[in-house]
């Protein structure tokens, strides 16, 4: 563990090296990265201009909603966002030149082309979690309190969990990014959204398939005092940290039998 997070390190702090050896091109596109995730919320606004609620939640639920999610996301992409990019090194056989490397291949696939310009989502995820938090009425407890900075922490190590799961699986389908994509960038974008919009059958699936639910909707529906459409316990609101460790185990599963099955391009 400690020689993958030493290698990602270095890898990362390279490619920040990189990126500011520009810093006008830097400024200029986490300015872009910013304005294109802003255009989200914005359609949630467009849609408060002509409704006084959504599934049954106001603009500040939603926004607090949306802003969890998006923060959360936002980390996991700035840490391990360019490991979707594995099936195409398995394509290649580019992935052999990280084989021979004395350092771990998850950390040196995730901390590749580290794009520091991905702050501008968590920059604009964590301004709409702020509004959310001041325009909500909510009656503040300390575990509420507690809950919301684990909710958003819990959310990315799920998120990341998510993304190496996928990145595991293209070692056998070798160009399923979108796949991949699906569950990660269309996971958050569901997760924007209340869970009473949707029918109850992809709610089961986001709880109890992939446990995308935990990421978001469980804690943040506890601290809004709203219940939970599929009538689960209280106490799950608390959960998402052990719902991340084992997403962590099954995901470290699915790699090392991943890697263990790559047999570069070769016949």
């Amino acid at each position: 563990m400690a020689n993958g997070l030493r290698a990602y390190g270095l890898i990362a702090a390279m490619w920040i090296r990189s990126t500011m050896t520009y810093r006008a091109s830097f400024v200029m596109t986490a300015l872009a990265s910013f304005a294109v995730t802003a255009f989200d919320f914005t359609v949630i606004l467009l849609m408060f201009s002509h409704v006084d609620a959504l599934g049954g939640y106001t603009l500040g639920e939603i926004a607090f909603l949306y802003g969890a999610v998006s923060t959360s996301f936002g980390l996991t992409d700035l840490a391990m966002g360019s490991i979707d990019r594995l099936g195409r090194r398995v394509r290649d056989g580019t992935l052999d030149t990280l084989l021979v490397r004395p350092a771990p291949v998850l950390a040196q696939i995730a901390a590749d082309r580290f794009a520091l310009r991905r702050l501008g989502r968590i920059t604009q995820g964590g301004l709409v979690l702020g509004y959310g938090l001041l325009t909500i009425e909510v009656d503040w407890s300390p575990l509420k309190v507690l809950t919301v900075p684990l909710m958003v922490l819990s959310g990315a190590v799920i998120f990341g969990a998510v993304f190496v799961a996928g990145a595991a699986f293209q070692f056998w389908a070798q160009d399923a990014a979108e796949v991949q994509n699906a569950f990660t960038y269309g996971g958050s974008t569901l997760l924007q959204y209340p869970p009473t919009v949707f029918a109850r059958d992809l709610v089961r699936g986001v709880t109890f398939v992939v446990p995308l639910a935990f990421v978001s909707w469980l804690p943040a529906l506890y601290v809004l005092g709203r219940p939970y459409p599929l009538d689960l316990p209280q106490w799950t609101a608390f959960t998402p940290p052990l719902v991340a460790a084992g997403c962590c185990w099954l995901a470290g599963l699915a790699w090392r039998a991943g890697l263990r099955s790559y047999r570069s391009t070769g016949s």
